[in-house]
């Protein structure tokens, strides 16, 4: 037979059983890879030095689990020692998503940065060889202190989840990246440590949360450990290394051909929506470990296992065989282990202890199919379906050794099922193509802990057994059961969708489970500055061919809308078909939300589309509320021409146009002194100080454009990694300085000046409704040439005068203001755009004061 030609059979339509959807934790391709990654782009195989590593590891005992509170706080240059060095199972708990941060490559914020944070972590892990765990808590934003911090956690609860973990994971050692007196800074930070160390006793406590029992049993960590770096003790004298467990992270790994260092910082790089991305270093570098409580270990604590297979009954054997597959292993020829490894799994299932014979079933699962070069796939060109969706899947088996494997089985449980066992022969690809029909009942792709309404610190998660996995199970997985050596084993495969890119090459990505069909408004908030009715343009995507429904407005009691449902007809899956309503706003001013339905026969569907499309990470779709928020304001603005230059991404130049401003996005070209004279107002947006180099060398122009008339408002901007420091007229110092709490108390410090009073007279009710923080990275110091309007602090806090400082450069005004408009004109704050409209009126019409 001819090895180059491929058996391709095509089969009739079956639907996947319910078994085939598992609860996997890892978003793979197939379980092959040594060190577990996300499925993203080309498939990366193991390679002989991977496998060989996986070996050492498979005989190798211990679990570390490292606690802090965002993402990007773990100390990837540990978590890489660790796992690939120490070679233990290590984890990162991350009490958060990162939710309440900042965005340095688009403009998603709050729970769509927190899906964007957590696919990064995934990607990080999947570098640096760890992996993830989070809590149901939420990243609210920036908080002082701890007890901030537990106001809005609910304590108890981010506590039964740090437990869980633990309970879950086993460590023998736990790590706080912070300590507990609050030297960490952020309030989250300090408040990540204060629950590991109450975890540390709680875990193993069967009187604390008991409802965890029936599926998990008390555990007690060996020892709780602090990451002591040394910037924890900057301006102190009594760092005493002596006392501590030093661990040199900058050790060179020859079977990966990097360093610890170096592997750390293609980790650390993954965090690119905060700018994270940094170069490898070479050579020595120490880490120290700081005992908490529990037992005091030895200082060469992780130079050997930190558990012995002696300790569990059957392990003995077991070492030996790991020991030699390991001493036979042949990078050219890595098959030849099979039967020992064959041999080795038989054993296992007698081992006594039900963690670690989970743990090194699944490892030696994956090297047993590494070894053979095994590669397994299901994929899809669609990149969604529907429930009760009928699609066209393609599967491949291929075995890369002269070992005999026969596929027995592929997930469908079907006696008219034509596949009865196909040998496997080496380096012949086995192919089939067969539709399947998504079942009726399968959810749609929404994160779990995005399902149920939460609150401002707490994500809602009923099912316990959810609490901590990092995202969901892919939608529909494919059980491949495979004779290897005469012995069953099963391969869950997740099945993706597989295109080619003439640029990217192969592109893997998720498959989405969609409704039929999904719902976006135009603009998530619609903010009147009158009462002139307005078109209210919503756009319907089909999930499906062949849909047709009526879809109906919604909207709250003193708004109207015309007409209240419109008929629609959509042909092909993918299509998209835009209807036009008109909404009247009332005559006073209020807030509610607009919803939309879409009736299908007997159904109604009421769910927006949300696609996060980046490289580094997966697509990921989302499915909130079709709604919006309407907004009528009692406010003067418009008539002005706008320049608005793009940062860090944000979305206050559509806010802008809702309330009659004209704005325009300008490019680095744009910026000259002829090109700018055609606007009233140019607007730098978030961050854009330290993303757009091109303002190191347009900053003049833009303080000549203020000069001769124009005003030029300035965005926050954090001091660290500015392109430029000559960004304003006179002397301006950037600080770390914040107010996180968004309703602290507002002060006028010049009541009288023209931001407060024209064209809108501000009151404290304009600060009322502000979300998540009043505003960062304030200036502390500036030329006296600049006015300080307005003063806030968080409480028991100094106040802060720079949040809003304005000053007359030539016959224009230049503004630097720290608050977060970001967040607050997205949100549809009434306060905040009134507010926002007189500083972009400073100079016309009304004399300064």
């Amino acid at each position: 037979m001819d090895p180059t030609k491929t058996r391709h059979y095509r089969v009739n339509t079956y639907v996947v059983n319910n078994y085939m959807i598992e609860k996997l934790t890892k978003l793979l391709c197939f379980l092959l890879v040594t060190v577990s990654q996300p499925l993203l782009g080309q498939l990366a195989q193991p390679n002989a030095s991977e496998i060989e590593l996986s070996l050492k590891k498979l005989n190798t005992l211990g679990s570390v689990l490292y606690v802090a509170a965002h993402p990007d706080d773990e100390n990837t240059r540990l978590i890489a020692y660790m796992s690939n060095d120490a070679l233990l199972n290590t984890a990162y708990l991350s009490v958060t998503r990162g939710d309440g941060g900042q965005n340095l490559i688009g403009p998603e914020i709050r729970e769509l940065l927190g899906v964007i944070r957590t696919q990064e972590l995934l990607q990080a892990r999947g570098v640096d060889g760890g992996q993830q765990f989070f809590t149901r808590a939420n990243d609210f934003g920036y908080s002082k202190n701890p007890e901030e911090t537990f106001k809005v956690w609910d304590k108890q609860q981010v506590l039964s989840d740090v437990v869980w973990v633990i309970r879950n994971f086993q460590p023998d050692i736990i790590i706080t990246r912070f300590p507990t007196d609050g030297r960490g800074g952020h309030g989250h930070h300090t408040a990540s440590a204060i629950l590991a160390e109450e975890a540390f006793d709680a875990a193993a406590d069967p009187n604390r949360f008991p409802e965890q029992l029936q599926y998990v049993k008390p555990w007690q960590a060996r020892s709780l450990l602090f990451n002591a770096s040394w910037w924890f003790y900057r301006g102190q004298e009594n760092f005493d290394p002596e006392d501590k467990i030093a661990i040199d992270v900058g050790a060179y790994n020859y079977l990966l051909g990097q360093s610890y260092s170096e592997i750390s910082a293609r980790s650390r790089s993954m965090h690119k929506s905060q700018g994270f991305g940094t170069a490898g270093t070479r050579g020595s570098e120490i880490e120290y470990l700081e005992y908490v409580k529990g037992e005091k270990l030895p200082m060469d604590v992780f130079k050997a296992p930190l558990k012995q297979w002696d300790e569990i009954s059957g392990g003995e054997v077991l070492s030996e065989l790991f020991s030699k597959a390991y001493q036979e292993f042949n990078p050219e020829r890595p098959f030849d282990i099979l039967p020992i490894l064959m041999d080795a799994r038989d054993k296992l299932q007698y081992l006594e202890d039900p963690y670690w014979k989970a743990v090194k079933l699944r490892q030696l699962d994956q090297i047993i199919a590494a070894s053979m070069g095994l590669y397994l796939e299901a994929s899809t060109t669609e990149t969604s379906a529907t429930p009760g969706e009928e699609i066209v899947i393609r599967l491949e088996a291929t075995n890369r050794s002269p070992h005999a494997v026969r596929l027995k089985a592929i997930g469908i449980k079907d006696p008219e099922f034509p596949l009865k066992g196909e040998e496997l022969q080496n380096n012949l690809r086995f192919t089939k193509e067969l539709t399947i029909k998504v079942p009726d009942n399968q959810p749609f792709s929404q994160p779990y802990w995005l399902k149920s309404t939460g609150s401002l610190g707490m994500f809602e998660v009923s099912d316990q057994q959810m609490i901590g996995k990092p995202e969901n199970a892919p939608a529909i997985s494919i059980p491949f059961e495979l004779e290897i050596s005469g012995r069953l084993l099963t391969y869950q495969v997740p099945l993706i969708h597989k295109s080619s890119d003439p640029v990217k090459g192969e592109v893997r990505q998720p498959l989405a489970i969609v409704p039929p069909v999904t719902i976006n408004f135009g603009d998530k908030v619609q903010v009147f500055a009158d009462e002139a009715p307005r078109k209210l343009e919503v756009s319907l995507k089909s999930g499906i061919n062949q849909v047709e429904g009526e879809l109906k407005i919604q909207v709250p009691d003193g708004w109207g809308v015309t007409p209240e449902s419109i008929p629609f007809t959509i042909d092909q899956k993918g299509e998209e078909q835009k209807l036009t309503f008109t909404l009247t706003p009332p005559r006073q001013s209020g807030e509610g939300k607009v919803k939309a339905v879409a009736v299908i026969g007997s159904k109604e569907y009421s769910l927006e589309r949300v696609s996060i499309e980046y490289d580094h990470i997966p697509h990921q779709v989302l499915f909130p509320e079709a709604a919006a928020k309407v907004v009528k304001l009692n406010i003067v603005a418009g008539g002005q021409n706008i320049g608005y230059i793009m940062g860090a991404g944000d979305d206050i130049p559509n806010s802008l146009r809702q309330i009659g401003y004209s704005v325009e996005l300008l490019n680095s070209d744009e910026i000259t002194p002829v090109s700018l004279s055609g606007y009233n107002v140019v607007i730098l947006g978030i961050r854009a100080l330290n993303t757009n180099e091109r303002l190191k060398f347009q900053m003049p122009s833009l303080l000549s454009y203020v000069e001769q008339g124009g005003t030029l408002i300035v965005q926050y901007n954090t001091s660290h990694r500015l392109v430029t420091d000559d960004f304003a007229p006179f002397p301006l110092e950037l600080s770390r300085d914040r107010v996180s709490v968004e309703n602290a108390p507002v002060e006028f410090l010049l009541p009288e000046h023209q931001v407060l009073n024209y064209p809108n007279k501000i009151t404290g009710e304009d600060f009322e409704g502000w979300v998540q923080e009043r505003g960062l990275y304030f200036p502390r110091q500036w030329d006296p040439s600049y006015q300080a309007i307005i003063t806030t602090n968080d409480p028991g806090e100094t106040p802060k005068h720079g949040g809003l400082l304005v000053t007359q450069f030539g016959k224009g005004h230049y503004v630097y203001s720290g608050l977060s408009w970001f967040r607050e004109l997205p949100a549809g704050v009434p306060g905040a755009y009134r507010l926002f409209a007189n500083i972009i009126s400073l100079g016309q019409g009304a004399p300064d004061n």
